[in-house]
Formats: C-alpha cells, structure tokens, sequence
C-alpha cells in the first residue's frame, strides 16, 4: 500500500479525485438500468455568473443528497445546466461593443446574436467549472441550456398551446420598466433599496370652492401631470361632501375626479392620495375598479412625453425640479419632508425603474394555479420546511397574470407574426407563416420580443428530459424526487414549475422542495451582497482551506428555516476536522500494517470483545442511524454534528486513544490472547475507519475517497487467498471494497443495528466521566501530564462501582495513575483532592502544599451545590409542580435532588477531613 502523506494538502487531491470520478463516468445515469430512479435537477445557474456562497450552500446540499443515493443503489441523475439570462446577458455583451463604440443597434439584431453566442462560448461555462472544484458530480453528458435546440423546441410547444387555448394573450398592463435596458422586469429582477428623499404635500383645489384643497403627499411629483382622480376613504367623515366633485390638477389646470375607494388609508397623511393609473400599481388597480383614464406621461426612456405639457422633452428627474419649482412659485406646496423609502431598481444596469402601462404578453395565471395549489393541499409536493408552504399558497391564492415579454434580442423570440394589413396574429413554432390565415396577406412581421426568462426555466424539469418528444429519460427520470432552492425564487420558479408541470406532463415536477436558509454575514447579522462588503468568496474559501472544508461548514450552519451565519473562522475549524481524519486514518493504518485481507474476512470475534470495541461499535451503528434520519429530513445541521461528535469526539479522542495500549502493549505481553486480541481491535479500527469514510462521503467527497481508497489498496477482495468465507462483518467488508470508487460503494454498514448495545454506552459514558473528572481534577490543581498520581474510587448504591472494576483495563491504560483503588477511600492520612460522578466519589491523592487550594475549591463546589440543591427542593415543595407535572419530570427532579444532597454530603465529609487535617 502507498503511504499516506502525513500532511493533508486539499489541492493535488481534488484535482486528481474529480478527474478520475468524470473519466471513469460515475457521475452518469443509465436510463436503462432497472434500479429505481432518484432524479434532481439543478437550478441553472446563469452563463454570466460566478459561483458565490449561495451556490456553494445550494449545490452542496444537492450534492450531498445525490451521492447518498447514488451510494443506497438508486439510479441517481443529477441533470445540469445553465440558463442564458436574458438582460444580464444581453447587458454584458452591450457593454462590451460598447468599448468599440457601438451600440447593438449599429451591429443589427442578428449579428449581436451572433456576438452573444460566441461570447457564451468563450466565457459562459467559467461557472460550470466552478461547480466542478466544489465536488459537484452532476451528470455532466446531460448537460442542457435554456436556448439550446432541444429546450427551444418545449419553449415553442408550450407558448402555442397556451396560445390556442386562450392562456396566452397580448395586452396592455402596469409593468416594472427599466428605462435604460427598454424592457420590462419581473418583480425579482427589481432590486429595492432604501433611499433618502423628499415627501412633497400638494395642495390641489377643489372646484368651485375658494381657499378648500385636496392635500396629497408622493415622493415623485412629476408623476402628478398623469393624475386622473384624487381618492378617498368612503368610511372617512371628514371628505363625505367631496366624493363625486372635482379637483383642479395644478399645473396642468385639469379637472380631476374626487372618488371614494377602501384602498386609501384613513390614517395615512391627510386620508387623501393622489391617483396615477398609468405611472403606479396600486393606482392602476384603483383606476380599474373606478373606469379612470390611463395617462402616460413618460417616453420609454423616462422623459416627459406630450401629456406633459410644459415639461415635455424633460427627463423625469429634471422634470421633478422644474414641477416642484412651479408648485412653490403658485404656493400649492404644503409641506416638505425627508423621508426615507423603497425604490426599485434595475437588478442589472441599477437604473430606478418606473411603473409603465405597456402593450406586452401575459399567461393567464388562475387556471394554472388551481390544480398546482392542489397539488400541495394534497401532498403531491411537500415542502421542507413545512412553513413555506403557507408563502405558497398566499402568492398561489393572489397570483396575477404573468408578464412574459421582454424588449430584448437575447432570448427565446416569440413566436408571433402580425398581419400588417389587418393586425390578425399567428402564433407558429414550425415555420415562419407565408400569409396571414384571416385576410391573406402576406406582409406579415414577427414579433420583436423575447420570452422572459422565467418562461423557459419553469419547463426546466421535462424539457431537460426531453419533452415534447417521449423519451426514455422522459419516462425514466420524471417526476424528479427533489428540488433545492432558496425561498426568494418560491413563486417565480418553484410555483410556476410545478403549474407547468402540472399543465403539460399531468404530474407534479418533484416530489420534494428543500427552501435552504440564506448566508447572512456573521459579524453584521445582514445578508451577504457585494453592495455591503461582506461577502465570503467560496472559490477563496476552497484555495484555503480545501473544498471538503467549505461543504462541511455549510452543511454544519445550515439549520432548517433560519439564517445561516458566517465568517471565514468557520472554515477553519472544519479545515481542522479535516486534519482530524486524515491523521487518524494515518495512524489507523500504521498500526494495522501486519493484517491481511484474511484477517479482515473473518469479521468480528465477539468474544474478545472490551467494553470499548462494544461501546464503539454501539455508538458507530447508533451515528449510522442518526445520520440515515438526519438525511431523509434534510436536517443537514444534524448530520454533520452527529458524525463530527462522533469522529472527533468519540473514535480519535477516546477509542483511539485506548486502543494504543492494545496495538503496543509493551513488557512482551504478546501471548497468544494478546495477539487475538490486539488483531480484533485491529479489525475494528479499520472496519469502523471505513465505515466512518462511507457516512461522511457526501458531504466531503474528496478526502473520503483518497483514504478510502488507501483501505481498499490493502484488502481489495481480488488480493483474497484464503480458504474460508468471508463471514459476518467481514463478508460485507469484502462486498463494499470490490466497488471501484467510495462513490458507488454500497451505503449499507458492515456495523449494523445489531451491534447497538445500550449497557455498553452507559457503562462507557460512566468511564469516561470517571476519567474525565479525573483529568480536571489534576487540571484545576496544575498537575502536570507527567506525574502519575494515586487514585481511589469509592462506591455508592447503584452499583456504579462494579461496572467502574469492569473496566479497569481503561482506567489503568488512560487515567496515568500510580495506583489505582478501587472501592477503597484515600490511603489514611494523605491529602487529595475530590470529586463526584453520580454515586461515585473521586479521590486524587496530592502533595500537601496544595491542600488550601483544594479547600477553596471545594467550597465552591459546595457553595454551587447548595444553590441548586435549593433549587430543586424549591421545585419539590411546590404542590403545582409535584400534582401537574410530568410524572416523569417529577421523577427526575426528585432523583437529581437526592443525587445533590448526596454530593453535598461528601463535599462537607471530606472539607471536614481537610480542615481537621489543617488544624492538626
């Protein structure tokens, strides 16, 4: 077997890992392999960006649940992709035609299509190979994109059919408007910031009435030239007389309705609002219900159209001056007020984006959201955290209808034609219409616009697989079992997805949604954004400290439905946890060097078996079963505390450490027994070693497999020539290492359920208290780790004691005691030093120049002992306690009770003796 560095270096390891796990394709799934499918498919990370810690925590967590069932034998695809971001796209490629000094216009719509994709080509895959350096092992041979042939076929099918029936429609509506990029935005692509600005009350008069105003207040008074009414509670009294009048709109001296409507707030401001149908939603909404006029006053590029009268051909800000200006001159300006407030802007170019009735085309959402609410009420998909579900159903319950176009080039072009004779439209995906189908004609124009986004990647699950061609993978891989994604793209993507699911394959798209929590910032409790500074690149995380720290950090932090804080301390201390593992797979396989593939074939002699081979194949089958359940709950927290706690706490700080007597006993005491049982002590080491390897595989792939594979170099079955079988632990050992990589070895333990023993974990948790209290007992009086010291143990009632004798092979191997007693107090007349561990009384024989110390100690001791011995009879002596609690809480608060009595018993006993002693 080659050597195991005695440096762990992430680096070399990772590079060499991945290559080999793509070249012996392990990563792929035979869609005609009989083992039942585990599918999930990646949310697609967009060409133009680069892997920051959300995708580190999403992808992880995706990968982690795929080699775990890649592992249990199930045919797991991890199908992914990219999507082709449409406005980011497009606004890196103007930027950089921009460097010529051109504009998109000057090259023409398909020659800058043809700039996008070569740009896509060069650079689009960088975060594909990002995903690759943090273990992600997707099938990569089946990796699609939003605009790649196949998917614009299922782009095409669907816009038709929802088309024909009447799903899909063209009409005008109030849009976010990015008057620098031209196009509408979905409500996530607006980024809202809190800004500093003017509150501006106006006063507009009331016709036919002198000195009466309408006071109104908005941060943008320039949008005051597209007023149509000024609105009111129908509840409030004080403006009763003046619903069904007019208002003068000032400026523009136009009449304006005074109407009633529940959405004004009485409380808010005056109780009266200003209404802008055209350039506001709410006020849109208002302007419906009430049949106002939609006045648009702006140019798509935000500059102040003919509506605008006097301020036509003014920007939008410059027009804000010049109106508020006018409105001071003519004394209409009540008041002015800072205030701060929420203002969108353009999540690419940072423009402040305007409400803006615009013509474009939209999904009809009810139809589509009834069997998709359904769906979830049934439990077709649940979601994990459950809690999310109820953000579900409120978007679902008031969902609107979609906004599907953008006014871009990047993207899937709608597949409309206009009859530039009768208007009439055509929707067709094969072909280009030759003549209009109602008139004849054959002057006919395609649409200009593209399909939002969205649009394409909430066909994601069955268009990747195929569809609207039947496929094997469709067939095969569909429904998907599992979506990981994070709670901000609920609505836009996971709703939609599963509406469209629903609508074209007649099934939901996965059974399962995991909402991961967002990385928030450590030190500023804030989110982390490029914006605030605080961001934690996991590319630098991973040149650090390794990719398999980074994975185990966000998997330890992330805690079902709540934040995940950070800071790059964390990464350390799981780099550490690496370092962990490594060196005690090295001194593991030191130590194991004279056992052969025949040694390990024979499992386990259970009658050699200490207590600590007992307690650490119970606690190993017990971490087995806690991470199994950790798992299937998505409790990824639990997982890695539980195999931490158990590899850090339990194999390397005190099995290891015990068996070290064992491996290395020294005085020649190799006789027949000690050799039998040092070579079964062997087997467990590497039986658990490699076990331990399996569990924590899919969170850190890549040290697993190195180690794993050094246990596999040794005792591959080919190398077996023994002429017994393999039997017990020993045959599933062999079973395990005949797979060629960690990665499709079985998940199933050679340390089963059968080996939990509950006495054995109790007896083991007694000794390591005893041992425990021991070492802080010496710790506290500074004896230093060299000095052997004497010890006594003295029992009480439960017979504590005898299972303490039981075990005195590990009290003499780990307590560095010069004499051990056992069921005996201190020799007479020597000073020690005391403790307690439940009926158990410790005594730590010491020099006498440190008795004072130890009668301050215990004193503190006592005076901690009383308080809370003061506490629980408190508890005792209440009769609502006593006659309402649990029994079984009563019954605990009773025992601990006497147990502390007890403790204080001794504690006065032996200050007693040490104070006489003192006197003397």
């Amino acid at each position: 077997m080659s050597e195991i560095d005695s440096r762990y270096d992430p680096t070399a390891l990772e590079k060499k890992w991945y290559q080999i796990w793509e070249k012996g394709r392990y990563f792929h799934a035979d869609e005609n392999s009989p083992r039942k499918p585990f599918t999930i498919v990646i949310p697609p990370p967009n060409i133009t960006g680069i892997l920051h810690i959300g995708h580190g925590l999403n992808n992880t967590i995706q990968d982690v649940i795929i080699r775990r069932k890649r592992m249990q034998g199930r045919l797991a695809l991890w199908l992914p992709g990219t999507d082709h971001a449409g406005i980011a796209t497009q606004n890196m490629v103007e930027r950089e035609i921009l460097k010529e000094g051109k504009k998109k216009e000057d090259l023409g719509r398909e020659e800058f299509l043809r700039r996008v994709w070569k740009w896509r080509e060069e650079k689009g895959g960088t975060i594909i190979e990002q995903l690759k350096r943090l273990g992600s092992s997707c099938d990569w041979e089946r990796i699609r994109f939003t605009l790649d042939e196949g998917l614009a076929r299922a782009v095409g099918a669907v816009f038709k059919r929802l088309f024909d029936e009447g799903l899909v429609y063209k009409g005008s509506y109030i849009v976010n408007w990015c008057p620098r990029c031209l196009t509408a935005l979905a409500e996530d692509e607006v980024d809202y910031k809190e800004l500093k600005g003017k509150l501006w009350h106006i006063k507009y008069p009331v016709a036919g009435e002198k000195d009466r105003y309408c006071i109104v207040a908005t941060t943008r008074p320039e949008t005051m030239l597209g007023d149509t009414a000024v609105a009111v509670n129908p509840t409030d009294e004080r403006y009763r007389d003046l619903v069904g009048k007019e208002a003068i709109l000032p400026l523009l001296n136009r009449p304006i309705k005074i109407i009633a409507d529940e959405f004004v707030s009485k409380e808010f401001g005056t109780g009266m609002v200003k209404v802008t149908p055209a350039h506001d939603p709410n006020d849109y909404q208002i302007g419906k219900r009430h049949k106002l006029p939609e006045i648009n006053i702006l140019h798509k590029d935000a500059r102040v159209n003919e509506n605008g009268g006097p301020y036509e051909g003014l920007d939008r800000y410059a027009a804000r001056k010049k109106v508020v200006e006018d409105l001071e001159e003519l004394g209409l300006i009540e008041k002015i007020e800072d205030y701060v407030h929420s203002v969108g802007h353009c999540y690419r170019c940072h423009t402040a984006i305007e409400p803006y009735i615009s013509e474009q085309w939209f999904v009809r959402m009810k139809e589509l959201a009834e069997p998709a609410i359904e769906a979830v009420e049934q439990g077709k998909t649940r979601f994990a955290p459950q809690m999310w579900e109820n953000t579900y159903f409120h978007w679902m319950r008031n969902v609107r209808d979609w906004c599907i176009s953008r006014q871009l080039w990047w993207g899937h072009r709608i597949p409309a034609w206009y009859c530039d004779t009768c208007g009439h439209i055509m929707v067709s995906i094969d072909e280009a219409p030759q003549k209009c189908s109602k008139c004849g004609s054959t002057s006919l124009t395609q649409d200009p616009d593209v399909l939002d986004t969205w649009f394409s990647s909430a066909l994601w699950p069955f268009s990747t697989l195929g569809w609207p061609e039947k496929t094997k993978d469709l067939a095969v891989f569909y429904p998907t079992s599992v979506l990981v994604t994070a709670h901000e793209i609920l609505f836009f993507w996971v709703a939609r997805m599963i509406m469209m699911g629903l609508k074209f394959m007649g099934d939901v798209p996965f059974h399962d949604v995991y909402i991961h929590a967002m990385v928030f910032d450590e030190h500023t409790k804030k989110k982390m954004s490029k914006s605030l500074g605080n961001v934690i690149d996991p590319l630098e995380m991973i040149d650090k400290y390794g990719a398999d720290a980074l994975r185990m950090t966000l998997c330890a932090y992330a805690i079902k439905g709540k934040n995940l804080y950070l800071s790059e301390e964390r990464f350390v201390g799981y780099r550490n946890f690496m370092n962990k593992v490594w060196n005690a797979a090295r001194f593991v396989l030191t130590n194991t060097q004279d056992l052969t593939p025949e040694d390990m074939a024979q499992g386990i002699n259970e009658e050699l078996l200490t207590l600590q081979d007992r307690w650490i194949l119970s606690s190993f089958a017990r971490t087995v079963r806690e991470a199994d359940a950790a798992l299937d709950d998505y409790s990824f927290d639990q997982l890695v505390s539980a195999l931490y706690h158990f590899v850090w706490h339990r194999y390397c700080d005190w099995y290891l450490e015990f068996c070290k007597s064992i491996l290395n006993p020294g005085n020649g005491e190799q006789n027949e027994k000690n050799r039998a049982l040092r070579t079964n002590t062997q087997r467990i080491l590497v039986f658990i070693l490699e076990g331990m390897l399996r569990l924590l595989h899919p969170v850190i792939p890549f040290i697993t497999e190195e180690l794993w594979q050094k246990i596999r170099e040794r005792y591959n079955p080919e190398n077996y020539v023994g002429n017994e079988k393999p039997k017990g632990a020993g045959k599933k050992f062999m079973e395990i290492l005949s797979a060629p990589s960690i990665m499709i070895a079985s998940w199933e333990q050679a340390i089963g359920e059968d080996f939990i023993n509950d006495e054995a974990e109790k007896a083991q948790e007694l000794a390591r208290e005893v041992i425990n209290a021991v070492r802080n007992i010496r710790g506290e009086m500074n004896i230093p780790p060299g000095v052997a010291t004497d010890v006594s143990i003295k029992g009480g009632e439960k017979g504590n004691l005898d299972i303490v004798k039981a075990n005195r092979n590990q009290l003499d191997a780990l307590l560095n005691a010069k004499e051990l007693r056992l069921g005996e107090d201190a020799p007479q007349g020597a000073f020690s030093s005391t403790g307690v561990v439940q009926d158990l009384t410790l005594f730590v024989v010491l020099p006498d120049e440190m008795r004072e110390e130890e009668i301050n100690r215990l004193r503190k001791e006592l005076e901690k002992s009383e308080k809370e011995l003061s506490t629980l009879e408190t508890k005792m002596k209440n009769e609502n306690f006593v006659n309402k609690a649990p029994k079984e809480i009563v019954a605990k608060t009773r025992d601990r009770m006497e147990q502390a009595q007890r403790e204080k018993g001794r504690i006065n006993e032996q200050l007693e003796r040490l104070t006489i002693k003192n006197e003397k």
